[in-house]
């Protein structure tokens, strides 16, 4: 059998998937049925639901799906990542860099790494993190993110790193998410991604936070549209948002197409 047999499956079955993403994207039905799962889902808790080997990852499956295809796709040598809580979104991190096993070639073997930067990471959570068997690639900053003196001890963490990967998941409100993107934005290179969660926000009813300081035109969506308003290197990827349906980053995997 010629390698060209082979391979016409392979590229059909890519065909017929991007063929049906597109169709996703268009299908206004699927999208009010996914809304409605997203807001009644989320006013019960359903991301307090699941773990990532024994860490709550207070994130929704799809999602988790999403960074695994990025992160193997991408290959980074770090995953830069604003917001700790319990650890479960670093160790799925390190995890997947296990997987890829340390940078080779012109890289000369380095580790690859998780920073992790939350403002507040609690002693029972870093005793936790520190504990696990993925510790050994996570490191982690205490500060807030947007501090020019944590982003300053972040580069100094990065310096070397040719391919981060940088998830912003810390305080929701525009102005917090903004700066986060001014200042970590310019740490992703060309082919790589930019992910940007909770942007859920600025699609449930106005009066779902009332108790927060984000909420319906101020959170991480709004923040994304301000900031591509004067950013050419990133764009949104419509299709990830088409083939999830189901997202707490709606229009926040962000693609880098320019150094």
């Amino acid at each position: 059998m010629s390698q060209k047999t082979l391979a016409d499956p392979v590229l059909q079955f890519r065909q017929e998937r991007t063929e049906r993403i597109q169709a996703m994207g268009r299908d206004q039905a699927l999208k009010d049925t996914a809304q409605a799962f997203t807001v009644a889902s989320t006013r019960a808790g359903y991301s307090y639901n699941f773990s990532w080997m024994g860490r709550p990852v207070i994130q929704y499956p799809q999602d988790m799906m999403a960074l695994q295809e990025i992160i193997w796709d991408m290959r980074p040598d770090v995953v830069m990542e604003t917001g700790i809580a319990h650890g479960g979104s670093l160790i799925f991190s390190a995890s997947m860099l296990e997987l890829l096993g340390d940078a080779g070639g012109d890289d000369g073997g380095k580790t690859r790494f998780v920073l992790g930067v939350d403002i507040d990471i609690r002693a029972h959570n870093r005793a936790a993190i520190e504990a696990h068997p993925m510790s050994k690639r996570i490191r982690m900053i205490q500060g807030s993110s947007i501090d020019e003196g944590i982003a300053a001890q972040v580069r100094a963490e990065l310096a070397g790193c040719t391919n981060p990967l940088v998830v912003l998941d810390s305080n929701h409100t525009h102005a917090h998410v903004l700066r986060e993107l001014q200042l970590y934005s310019p740490l992703v290179r060309k082919g790589g991604w930019l992910i940007v969660f909770d942007t859920v926000v600025e699609n449930m009813p106005a009066d779902f936070y009332p108790d927060r300081p984000w909420g319906l035109g101020d959170n991480p969506m709004t923040a994304v549209d301000a900031f591509l308003r004067d950013n050419d290197r990133f764009v949104i990827d419509a299709d990830m948002d088409a083939k999830l349906s189901v997202s707490m980053a709606p229009r926040g995997y962000l693609r880098c197409v320019k150094d």
